[in-house]
């Protein structure tokens, strides 16, 4: 069972000490996101590929297959356990601990094949420089049970108030989700407006990806869990970049914009350590998206729900 420590709200999550599950954990999910990309069928913006928190950890969401049952995975953080369950009342898991990505991305697969719902899915990882195909990586096989549940312990507190967030525009908006590429939670908000082909560059994301990720004007908002924050950041960008967005003044005290990621940044432990936390995240993401609504003239009065 988890520590008291790992229970706690709004957990510290230092980079530091974690990096190394971190790292393994990211490659866990993308293995997982991309069996759930090979069977749903494609909604805007990369939509069906997302995992979402659940009271005990991540899932794919319920899944079609092309010749066997509906199926879902799902990441059972408290019991530190991989479950595959299929809507014939089969199941199989597995046990989270450390193993090579290699020997996850092959017990994945084969467990998929015994439940009947077999998946072939591209083998390489998206979104890290200098990546190895999943059947070679054996450097990354760290998994830290109470690491990875402070993690989700995390997210539960940002998908509620990212939540709470979504519940003020009534316009086009993606789910709160987990995005496996990054390992980041994101949620974004539309214009109505079209955008121009964005220029792509993540590794191993052809232009096809960013084209449809950025089809449309947004405002997105998420927390990425790397640097330049000690213990991750919530982030805030738009696409395109309305003139005058960089520098416009945003609150809360410690949120800036970081010339690295193009991005408006504000640090997790300022969040977490602060007397109220959700306010001060609130705070951020209604300060970031006003900035970006503001500077290319959203039609906030139709897009907004009235507070």
């Amino acid at each position: 069972m988890p520590s008291v420590a790992t229970t706690t709200r709004w957990p510290a999550l230092p980079v530091a000490d974690w990096q190394d599950t971190r790292d393994t954990l990211q490659l866990y999910t993308q293995v997982l996101g991309k069996v759930r990309m090979a069977n749903a069928p494609l909604q805007n913006h990369w939509w069906n590929v997302a995992l979402y928190p659940t009271a005990r950890g991540l899932t794919t969401s319920l899944m079609p297959h092309p010749t066997g049952p509906s199926f879902q995975i799902d990441i059972d953080f408290l019991a530190s356990r991989l479950d595959v369950a299929t809507v014939e009342g089969q199941q199989r898991s597995l046990a989270l601990e450390p193993r090579t990505v290699a020997d996850f991305h092959a017990a994945v697969l084969g467990v998929l094949d015994e439940l009947g719902v077999p998946t072939s899915i591209w083998p390489m990882p998206v979104e890290i420089a200098d990546a190895v195909a999943f059947p070679d990586d054996r450097v990354h096989a760290s998994y830290d049970p109470d690491a990875a549940r402070r993690f989700w312990l995390a997210l539960v507190e940002m998908t509620r108030v990212f939540e709470v967030f979504r519940s003020r525009f009534v316009g086009k908006a993606s789910p709160v989700h987990l995005f496996w590429g990054g390992l980041d939670l994101a949620y974004t908000r539309f214009s109505g407006r079209g955008a121009p082909p964005h220029p792509g560059g993540a590794p191993n994301c052809g232009p096809q990806v960013m084209h449809e990720a950025y089809s449309q004007e947004v405002s997105s908002c998420g927390y990425w869990r790397g640097p330049p924050g000690e213990e991750g950041v919530f982030y805030a960008y738009a696409y395109p970049e309305p003139p005058g967005y960089r520098a416009t003044p945003v609150t809360p005290e410690g949120a800036r914009w970081d010339d690295g990621l193009a991005e408006f940044v504000l640090p997790y432990e300022l969040v977490r350590t602060a007397a109220d936390p959700d306010a001060v995240l609130l705070e951020f993401l209604q300060s970031t998206y006003e900035a970006a609504a503001t500077t290319a003239s959203w039609n906030r009065a139709a897009l907004e729900r009235p507070r």
